[in-house]
């Protein structure tokens, strides 16, 4: 005999908050364990096919992190210096940025920019607050992944969660679905499998298309001669996965610093006063690469490598970023995308079953060609 649908529901909503408080209090324990889960789920695709290719399982996920290691050691040895390097950079020259402004707006305004007028004086203390800002923020971020999250743990347990977790993910699959109640089975798999199919549109193919706009932006930015054009590059990659935000902040950030250093203007060499015209074709460059980026990205990547709309709104995902950065920290924001898509999926689910349910439908039944006609589709999340 089933359990009522009251008591369903209160186990379920245990369940519900016996996660939360785990992810609260065990946020910063359980992070080499979510990386690990994440990189393993992101890459079982691959393993499936080295597998049909007549592989073992345990091959395949050795060469898989064999390559993975050769990757990490390239990035780790030749690009995040680099990085590193231009985002201290970049905070140590807005302070310039903000003075080249103000010299520029005092040309073309100068009853606006007036000593003791208020942009002026806005202007110097927004450009001060964003250097002491921007430093604080790198060596926070600095020393919480030196001293927090603690990177040696991070580089050695990541790695091997990651391997296990791949190696062993259609048992461990196979052994979650032998645990479901049986009353509910068919309707958990049918909402598991339209959460993988969201996690793996978006996740996988969003994640896909941000490497390869990052990639191409910041090799395209240091190609024309931009300074930190890398960090441009690798800041508008990671932002990509929320549609036109990283190519509105990657392009703004990177036209400013185009305006910033082709812009002609006059310098003193040797006691004399030389003029320098302003590159227009550099900054047209600069422009151009975002235009080339978000074209490629709208109509060849995101169609291709995401597919349809799989029902996670921009709006749904910036709160659910929000929301779970806000309550549980870093960890928080790596769970908030799945958590999302995850709810998306059973919200929809749910109200698709209202729309079958006589709450809707009324006694006699009336709504059922309302409910033909929309399809029964519920609203985006």
């Amino acid at each position: 005999m089933a359990l009522p649908a009251q008591t369903q529901a209160k186990y379920w909503a245990m369940a519900a908050a016996l996660f939360l408080v785990l992810l609260w209090y065990l946020g910063d324990v359980i992070l080499p364990f979510v990386l690990g889960s994440a990189i393993a789920y992101f890459l079982d695709p691959l393993a499936d096919r080295l597998e049909a290719m007549g592989l073992s399982r345990a091959a395949a996920t050795t060469i898989i992190s064999l390559g993975a290691a050769l990757i990490f050691a390239i990035a780790a040895l030749a690009i995040v210096p680099v990085l590193v390097a231009q985002a201290a950079a970049l905070v140590d020259t807005l302070p310039s940025l903000f003075a080249n402004l103000k010299h520029f707006l005092g040309q073309k305004f100068p009853r606006l920019m007036d000593e003791d007028s208020a942009t002026s004086q806005a202007l110097i203390e927004l450009g001060a607050r964003l250097r002491d800002y921007g430093g604080a923020l790198l060596g926070t971020l600095l020393s919480s992944a030196l001293g927090v999250i603690n990177v040696l743990m991070l580089l050695v347990i990541v790695p091997v969660v990651a391997f296990y977790m791949l190696l062993d993910w259609d048992r461990m699959v196979a052994a979650i679905d032998s645990m479901l109640p049986r009353d509910h089975a068919p309707a958990i798999r049918q909402l598991a499998r339209e959460i993988d199919r969201t996690l793996a549109s978006f996740v996988r193919g969003m994640g896909t298309v941000c490497l390869i706009l990052g990639t191409y932006y910041a090799l395209a930015l240091a190609a024309v001669g931009l300074n930190f054009g890398l960090v441009v590059g690798a800041i508008a990659g990671l932002l990509t996965f929320i549609p036109y935000v990283g190519a509105l902040i990657g392009g703004g950030l990177a036209i400013g610093l185009a305006l910033f250093q082709f812009w002609g203007g006059g310098e003193m060499v040797d006691g004399e006063t030389v003029v320098q015209a302003t590159n227009w074709l550099r900054i047209a460059l600069v422009a151009g690469i975002f235009v080339i980026g978000q074209v490629v990205e709208g109509n060849f990547l995101t169609p291709k490598l995401v597919g349809e709309s799989v029902g996670l709104h921009p709006v749904w995902l910036l709160f659910a970023l929000s929301a779970f950065g806000t309550l549980f920290g870093f960890v928080g924001m790596l769970v908030a995308v799945p958590v999302a898509a995850a709810i998306g999926v059973v919200v929809r689910f749910f109200y698709a079953r209202y729309r079958q349910g006589a709450l809707y439908r009324g006694e006699s039944g009336a709504g059922e060609g309302e409910g033909a006609d929309n399809g029964g589709s519920g609203p985006d999340a």
